[in-house]
């Protein structure tokens, strides 16, 4: 009975058109036939009834992630919030953990694939620059506890002597300008570097898109796998970068060619691009200015027809 009771609480919602409470603002997007098709898409769906049936887990880890510093009871009270509590039952803690453990990941995996993409409509500020979708890659390091089960993955920080600090996870994505809505993303040991996990990502462009990124990404043979794809890119060159004049163009950038390594029959291929240098000025809030000129490397070669950069 109990399991019955928590189950009509939380899966019976389906006959509604939102469920409420923040589970309601999540079905919003996420709704119950798309987990649904997901769970039977990996096999996750579960063989018997249970009192946190997979549907339901797949909606908790959601929230796990929206109220990340809350316990998991925490979590589930916010899920449920304005559920009748007279058929809400309140499981326990190792519950969740074995649900969520049962789960795995493949499902969540899916479900953002099918989720993440492009949203931005034509006409709105940032999405699109002279007919391309404008897309960016950024990463950022981020804590995870300090566990055996963890840290065998996700090592601390070593010196010559010791370790220090928290374990680190690295995590990029690409996501459009704009909207900021996610296109796709990696993560794994913070030990390899931005590169590493960007290569990862570029499946999810295509010639409709411009690819703007920092200096951390002007790694010759990854501008190279961008073009592969068919987009163009934007970034932001280091300054030991400093590629060849080949041709300068009345604008004031000029046409390069950024050299890559020997291959065998085919010598040393090079990639053409347009070197742009700009002036950025930054406006403090106590007044400071600070002007810099910086190097952009881009695969938009006329001047003539793509004048102006989007930064």
């Amino acid at each position: 009975m109990q399991e019955q009771s928590a189950i009509t609480a939380v899966r019976g919602t389906a006959s509604g058109v939102h469920a409420p409470g923040h589970l309601g603002e999540l079905t919003q997007i996420v709704d119950f036939a798309l987990v649904d098709a997901v769970l039977a898409e990996t096999g996750a769906q579960e063989k018997r009834v249970r009192l946190l049936p997979a549907r339901v887990m797949v909606y908790f880890f959601l929230a796990l992630a929206l109220f990340e510093h809350c316990s998991y009871r925490a979590v589930w009270g916010k899920l449920t919030m304005h559920l009748p509590a007279a058929v809400l039952v309140r499981p326990a803690v190792s519950s969740l953990v074995r649900a969520r453990r049962r789960l795995g990941a493949r499902p969540l995996k899916l479900l953002f694939h099918t989720l993440a993409g492009p949203v931005g409509e034509r006409g709105r500020p940032g999405v699109l620059y002279r007919g391309l979708r404008t897309v960016a890659v950024d990463g950022t390091s981020l804590h995870v506890p300090e566990d055996e089960q963890v840290t065998w993955r996700y090592p601390k920080r070593a010196g010559d002597k010791r370790e220090f600090g928290y374990p680190l996870l690295r995590l990029l994505v690409i996501v459009e300008c704009g909207t900021r809505a996610l296109l796709s993303a990696a993560f794994g040991p913070e030990a390899n570097g931005e590169t590493v996990y960007a290569a990862r990502l570029l499946d999810c462009l295509d010639a409709s898109m411009l690819l703007l990124a920092d200096t951390a990404f002007d790694s010759r043979a990854l501008l190279e796998q961008v073009r592969a794809t068919g987009a163009q890119f934007l970034v932001r060159s280091g300054a030991r970068r400093c590629p060849a004049i080949v041709r300068r163009l009345p604008d004031g950038s000029y046409l390069s060619r950024l050299p890559g390594p020997y291959r065998p029959g085919h010598g040393y291929p090079s990639l053409p691009a347009r070197v742009i240098k700009a002036w950025i000025t930054v406006t403090l809030d106590d007044g400071t200015v600070r002007r810099e000129q910086w190097r952009l490397i881009t695969s938009l070669l006329d001047h003539l027809t793509r004048p102006e950069i989007p930064i």
